[in-house]
């Protein structure tokens, strides 16, 4: 058993969450959903309160906690893809169901979490021993949303 479990929080939205992640995204899958025993809260009696799962590899555990508490960009899920197929994969399914582009590799799926579609190349060539390469690497980074790894192969070899 792992020491550590993701908590996210949902507004009565779970279970569609869980099952749209475990559709999606790889080493996702569902466990227990568990239900409120009694009224609470943010819960009636025998509706979803947590949803228990495998998120891209990791225990969590998604929590319909009612209204109070909302995503924000100040936490993210980064996913490293190894083309762009995959990239292109993650990203539209995030963005074309309901979900909302930002920038440098950043979108927000249709609940508020946001996630990093990042490709395992950007991750090295952000780490290119010449710092004009890096340069050129970043400053491509920033003009993108969906990260285009040819696009940025190219602005590192200048």
């Amino acid at each position: 058993m792992s020491k550590s479990t993701l908590c996210l929080w949902y507004d009565g939205t779970a279970e569609d969450a869980a099952q749209f992640y475990a559709a999606n995204f790889p080493s996702t899958t569902v466990g227990a959903i568990n239900r409120a025993p009694a009224d609470n809260p943010s819960t009636q009696e025998g509706a979803v309160l947590v949803v228990e799962m495998t998120l891209l590899g990791m225990p969590a555990i998604l929590l319909n906690g009612g209204s109070t508490f909302k995503h924000s960009e100040a936490f993210s899920i980064q996913i490293h893809t190894d083309n762009q197929a995959e990239t292109d994969r993650l990203w539209n399914a995030i963005v074309g169901n309901g979900g909302t582009e930002s920038r440098c590799s950043w979108c927000k799926d249709k609940w508020g979490v946001s996630w990093q579609i990042v490709p395992r190349a950007l991750s090295r060539w952000m780490a290119d021993p010449d710092p004009a390469a890096r340069k050129r690497v970043f400053e491509a980074m920033m003009a993108m949303g969906k990260i285009d790894i040819a696009a940025i192969e190219a602005a590192r070899a200048g």
